[in-house]
C-alpha cells in the first residue's frame, strides 16, 4: 500500500469519531454494537480473516465428510442387555459406532464388521434373549418344586431356541412347551405338546426336510412328545408342519427327488457329449416317471409231487385186521387155556409129521380174512415270497438331445455350419443310451436331433465390465467425495477469498495533475507503469504512447468507479483525507 493509502487509512481512523460527531443527532443514537460493527467494517483485514476462517471451516467439514468411513450394521434387533455389553466392548476397543432404526441396530465401519463379529462371538456376544439351562445354576436354596419345574421348562425352551437358530435360514425363533402331566389314570394323562414360531431371513424358505428335522429334534428332546404334536409356524402365519402323509398329492420332498433324478440323468448325458461337441453345442432334457406308491406283495407257491424215495415222510399210519370161524381161547388165564383148540401148545408135543405142512393147504380152521392198511403222508413243496417295492422307483425315462451344427471353414475361407453325418448322429445316440442306462423293457425313449442353434447369448450373463464391478463403483464414489470437496474449495476461493484479497490488498487510487492540464491516475506500485509527460523526439512512437495513456486512464477510471459503487464510504474517507491534507 502506498504512502497516500496509509495516510488515508490513518486519517480514516483519526477522523472517524469526528465524522460520527458531525453526523448530528442520528449518529448519537447509534448503539455500541453499531459502533463496533462500523469499526470492523472500517478495518479491511477483519472481513478477510472472517472469510478465510469460514472457508477453512467449510473445507475441513467437507474433508471430514469425505474421509468418514462407510458404516454398516453390526447387529440388529438386540435386547438392551446384549446392546449394553456390545457397546462396552466397542468402547474398550476404541471402535466408533452409531445407532440406527431407533436404536435397534448398531453400525460400525464397514471394513471392521466381520472381524468384530468374530471377536465378539469369541466372547459369547450377543447372548440373545433366550435363557438356557444356565438358569438352573443360580437357584435359591429352598425353592419350591413348582418354581424349579418352571425354570427347567424355560431353560429347555431356550436351549431348543438356540439350536434352531443355528440353522441358516432362521433369524430368530420362539419355542413354547406344554409339558406332559402324568396320572395314575390313563384317561387323565396329558401328553406333551410344542409350538415353534420361526422368523426367517428375507428371501429364505425352509424345505419340508428341514421342517421335519426341526419337528423330530424337538420331539426327541422333550419327554413324551410325539412328532405329530409339534406345530411349526413362520412369521407370516403359515403352518409349516402340516401332515401330508394321508394325502395323495406329491409333497415337496418327492418333487425335489423327481427334479434330482432328472437333473442327474441330464448331467450324465451332457458330461459325455460336451468333450466331443463343446459346451455350447449340446442341450439335453430328461423326463422321468417315478412311482411313489407304497406296495407290498406276498406269494405262496406249491411244487409238484416228487417220487416216494425222494420225498420227506410227514406221517405214516399202519392198520392190520383179521377174521376167522373159530372162537378165541376162553377159560382160566394161562398158557394152556389160551391155546386155540386143535393147536398143539408146542411143536415138540405134536405127533410126528403133523407140524410139517409144506406143500399142503392150510387146515380149514385157519384164518380166512386178513386186512392190512398202510397210510403214508409226504411233505408238500411250498415257497412263500414277500416283496416290498422300493419307494421312488423309476418306471420310465425319456430323453431329448439337441446337437448343434459343426463350425467349419469353406473353400472361400468363410466360417459356416454344416450338419453332422448320420454315422455321427447314431454314435451320439449310442453314447446317450449307455450314459442313461437305456432299458427297452422299461419303455425308455431317446430322440437325438441335429439342428443349428440360434445365438441368443446375452452380455448380462458374461463377466461384467470393469466399470460395472462393485469395487470400481465404490472407488468412484470415494473419489467423487474428494472431487466434490476440491470443487467446493475452488468455488469458495474464486467467489469469496479472491475478490476479498484483491479488494483489500489493492493500493488506493490517487489522482494527480499531469503536465499540460491532464489528469494522471496511479494505483500503488503501478506508478512505474504510469505514463510520464515527457516529450519523445521520435514522432513514430508518439501515437502508440498516447493510446497507452488513454487506455490506462480509462482502466483506472473504471476501477475507481467500481470501487465507488462497492464501497462509497472508503472513497468518501479518501476524498476527505485529501481535503484535510490540502488545508
Amino acid at each position: 500500500m502506498s504512502e497516500a493509502g496509509a495516510a488515508a487509512g490513518r486519517q480514516t481512523n483519526t477522523t472517524t469519531p469526528s465524522a460520527r460527531e458531525g453526523a448530528g443527532s442520528d449518529n448519537a443514537k447509534t448503539s455500541f454494537a453499531d459502533r463496533v460493527l462500523s469499526q470492523l467494517r472500517g478495518n479491511p483485514l477483519v472481513a478477510l480473516l472472517v472469510a478465510g476462517a469460514a472457508t477453512i471451516a467449510v473445507i475441513a467439514v467437507l474433508m471430514m465428510w469425505a474421509s468418514s468411513p462407510d458404516y454398516r450394521v453390526l447387529y440388529n434387533n438386540l435386547d438392551e442387555a446384549d446392546g449394553g455389553r456390545i457397546i462396552t466392548e466397542l468402547d474398550s476397543r476404541g471402535v466408533p459406532y452409531r445407532f440406527s432404526d431407533n436404536g435397534q441396530a448398531i453400525m460400525v465401519p464397514g471394513n471392521q464388521v466381520h472381524s468384530l463379529r468374530l471377536n465378539l462371538a469369541e466372547q459369547g456376544l450377543p447372548r440373545g434373549g433366550n435363557v438356557g439351562l444356565e438358569l438352573m445354576d443360580d437357584q435359591a436354596f429352598g425353592i419350591s418344586q413348582f418354581a424349579e419345574q418352571v425354570n427347567y421348562q424355560r431353560g429347555l425352551e431356550g436351549e431348543l431356541s438356540r439350536s434352531i437358530e443355528s440353522l441358516g435360514p432362521v433369524e430368530s425363533v420362539r419355542v413354547h412347551l406344554s409339558m406332559a402331566k402324568p396320572s395314575v389314570f390313563i384317561r387323565d394323562r396329558e401328553p406333551a405338546k410344542a409350538s415353534i414360531v420361526l422368523t426367517l431371513l428375507p428371501g429364505r424358505v425352509l424345505g419340508d426336510g428341514q421342517v421335519s428335522a426341526i419337528v423330530h429334534m424337538v420331539s426327541s428332546s422333550v419327554p413324551e412328545l410325539a412328532p405329530e404334536d409339534v406345530s411349526v409356524v413362520d412369521q407370516n402365519g403359515r403352518l409349516l408342519s402340516a401332515d401330508t402323509g394321508g394325502s395323495n398329492d406329491l409333497d415337496g420332498s418327492q418333487l425335489a427327488y423327481l427334479a434330482e433324478v432328472e437333473r442327474s440323468y441330464q448331467q450324465r448325458i451332457e458330461h459325455i457329449l460336451i468333450p466331443i461337441l463343446g459346451e455350447e453345442n449340446v442341450r439335453a432334457q430328461v423326463a422321468a416317471q417315478v412311482d411313489f406308491s407304497r406296495r407290498e406283495e406276498t406269494s405262496e407257491r406249491y411244487g409238484p409231487n416228487q417220487p416216494p424215495n425222494e420225498a420227506a415222510v410227514r406221517s405214516r399210519q399202519l392198520s392190520l385186521s383179521y377174521d376167522g370161524e373159530n372162537l378165541l381161547g376162553t377159560g382160566i388165564p394161562g398158557a394152556l387155556s389160551n391155546t386155540p383148540p386143535g393147536t398143539a401148545p408146542s411143536p415138540i408135543n405134536q405127533p410126528d409129521g403133523e407140524g410139517d405142512t409144506d406143500g399142503e393147504e392150510p387146515p380149514e380152521d385157519a384164518l380166512r380174512n386178513l386186512q392190512q392198511d398202510d397210510v403214508v403222508n409226504y411233505e408238500v413243496d411250498r415257497s412263500i415270497e414277500h416283496i416290498q417295492h422300493r419307494l421312488g422307483r423309476v418306471e420310465r425315462l425319456t430323453a431329448a438331445v439337441v446337437v448343434n451344427y459343426r463350425d467349419t471353414i469353406n473353400e472361400e475361407g468363410e466360417p459356416e455350419q454344416v450338419p453332422l453325418s448320420n454315422e455321427e448322429v447314431q454314435q451320439i445316440e449310442r453314447l446317450v443310451r449307455q450314459s442313461m442306462g437305456f432299458s427297452e423293457a422299461r419303455g425308455d425313449a431317446i430322440d437325438v436331433v441335429n439342428t443349428p442353434f440360434v445365438d441368443i447369448r446375452e452380455e448380462a450373463g458374461d463377466t461384467p465390465e470393469w466399470w460395472q464391478r462393485r469395487d470400481t463403483l465404490e472407488l468412484a464414489g470415494q473419489l467423487g467425495r474428494y472431487l466434490l470437496v476440491a470443487l467446493a474449495a475452488l468455488l469458495l476461493y474464486l467467489l469469496i477469498l479472491r475478490p476479498l484479497i484483491k479488494r483489500y490488498t489493492a493500493s488506493p487510487v490517487m489522482a494527480t495533475a499531469a503536465p499540460g492540464g491532464g489528469v494522471q491516475a496511479s494505483v500503488g506500485d503501478d506508478e512505474d507503469e504510469s505514463v510520464e509527460n515527457e516529450e519523445d523526439t521520435d514522432e513514430t512512437y508518439q501515437k502508440p504512447k498516447r493510446r497507452r495513456k488513454t487506455s490506462l486512464y480509462e482502466h483506472n477510471l473504471n476501477d475507481l468507479r467500481e470501487m465507488a459503487q462497492e464501497d462509497p464510504r472508503m472513497v468518501a474517507m479518501i476524498v476527505r483525507s485529501w481535503m484535510n491534507a490540502n488545508e
